[in-house]
């Protein structure tokens, strides 16, 4: 699957801009650039200067001056793909970037395909195949959670946590195998307490990161918050309060909302995604109806459910209110849930204190005063487990990782299962090989599939 030629594409965001950087990459990326660079000061061969060296020049098609740029020269394989690598940085004018461009595509280079600039450096051995994942996370990262969690996978997080216990398996597994070729013998090679606290191990870690997926998961795309209440309590001017613009209609009239409302909000370095739903009550409105169907759908999707109240009316009916508070728990037992009592401008300080008594935990505001919006947004960021990323362990954030590592659990737990029954030792030997596949194959130490491959870095824009 290595490639021999030399492709070339834009680095920086197409339109227009203060200046553009043009890469290529490959054998001939040197020669091809200085055929058309002229140095300002003196001749010089980009050829004959040293790695990571920036020359000033300009890029001459016939003796025509297409721009002043500067040129970064990376040899191999110290560079980005191991290859020899060209950075031109010119202005941003989108007329000058294309006549570059073109002006390389016609001499020897050809378009680099999405992602081929990271597949290089991934096939060259530069970096293995979930760090060059994480470099499209790191790009797509719109939070400092993301950003951290891309950054921890992009130093080597999953692999070097795998690379380890890999190795020891790999080690059994040869025993096991020497096993199978004295199999007439009757002899053991793998000494079996340790093998079983090897299996052990590899249970633990695997079982810890793949738990760790949906958190890491929602901290990368947000974290889903249902906003889930009756009609007219105030869930589109919370939504509208917290994002701090009119995203949602707000109307005194109860049934507003029918369909479900998205936006994303970052607090303190974490993405939360909230959605607001329409009213939960009894209605024969069939339109109605079916926006109280997906406000539960979102729900169950949600991490976290808000649960809003209107605070008069929670006063005036509080056992009510409060075993619609138990019948959301046992509908939804593993979200966490936040009780939001809304509208407290309408209640005095006496009903106030009622209200704290009655529930645990409840919190008070006034979304249409903005009054204790600061305050729901710290609830929600110290409900997130963000001790995790601050203890740099290790967070499965890519869901072909967590395919990979159930079907490694599947297969090391067979092991285990071989072990206690004392099974044959040839039986379990493909279960072992089985899980370092499946190991392998999230680092890329494994033979990946071309089409996988492709796929992946499918996903990367073109100059990366």
């Amino acid at each position: 699957m290595i490639q021999n030629d030399t492709i070339v594409a834009l680095a920086t965001p197409s339109g227009v801009g203060a200046i553009a950087v043009i890469r290529l990459s490959g054998e001939n990326a040197i020669e091809i650039a200085d055929t058309f660079f002229r140095a300002v000061k003196k001749e010089k061969s980009l050829v004959k200067q040293k790695s990571h060296t920036i020359h000033l020049g300009h890029i001459v098609n016939n003796n025509v001056i297409l721009d002043e740029v500067l040129v970064s020269v990376f040899k191999n394989p110290n560079s980005y793909t191991g290859e020899n690598v060209v950075e031109i940085s010119c202005h941003g004018s989108s007329f000058i970037q294309q006549e570059i461009i073109q002006l390389f595509l016609q001499n020897g280079c050809r378009m680099a395909d999405n992602g081929e600039f990271t597949m290089r450096a991934f096939l060259n051995g530069k970096m293995d195949l979930s760090q060059a994942e994480a470099v499209a996370d790191v790009i797509a990262s719109n939070s400092a959670a993301s950003h951290q969690m891309a950054i921890q996978q992009m130093r080597g997080g999953i692999a070097n946590k795998l690379k380890e216990l890999r190795a020891k398996l790999l080690d059994f597994a040869a025993l096991i195998e020497l096993e199978l070729d004295f199999s007439g013998e009757d002899v053991e090679f793998a000494d079996r307490t340790q093998f079983k606290e090897l299996v052990a191990k590899i249970t633990f870690v695997l079982k810890r990161l793949i738990d760790s997926f949906s958190f890491g998961n929602a901290m990368k795309n947000g974290i889903p918050v249902a906003i889930i209440g009756e009609p007219n309590v105030g869930k589109s001017t919370l939504l509208n309060a917290l994002l701090n613009e009119e995203k949602a209609i707000v109307s005194d009239i109860a049934g507003t909302t029918r369909d479900a409302i998205e936006d994303e909000l970052i607090i303190d370095g974490v993405a939360f995604r909230f959605i607001d739903t329409a009213g939960i009550r009894d209605t024969e409105d069939v339109v109605e109806s079916i926006g109280i169907k997906k406000a539960y759908e979102k729900a169950e999707n949600a991490q976290l459910i808000i649960f809003l109240v209107n605070s008069k009316k929670f006063v005036v009916e509080n056992s009510k209110f409060k075993n619609e508070i138990k019948s959301i728990q046992n509908r939804f037992p593993e979200k966490r849930l936040l009780v939001i009592a809304n509208k407290i401008d309408l209640i005095d300080e006496k009903e106030i204190t009622q209200l704290e008594s009655e529930i645990e935990h409840l919190i008070l505001l006034s979304a249409k005063n903005n009054i204790g919006i600061d305050t729901l947004k710290n609830e929600l960021t110290s409900l997130v487990n963000i001790g995790a990323l601050s203890n740099n362990e290790t967070i499965v954030t890519n869901s072909r990782h967590f395919e990979a590592l159930n079907n490694a659990l599947i297969a090391i737990t067979s092991v285990q299962e071989g072990i206690d029954l004392e099974i044959s030792t040839d039986l379990f030997a493909i279960d072992i090989r089985e899980c370092l596949r499946y190991l392998g194959n999230i680092t890329g130490e494994y033979d990946v599939d071309k089409d996988i491959l492709g796929h992946i870095f499918s996903n990367f824009c073109i100059g990366k």
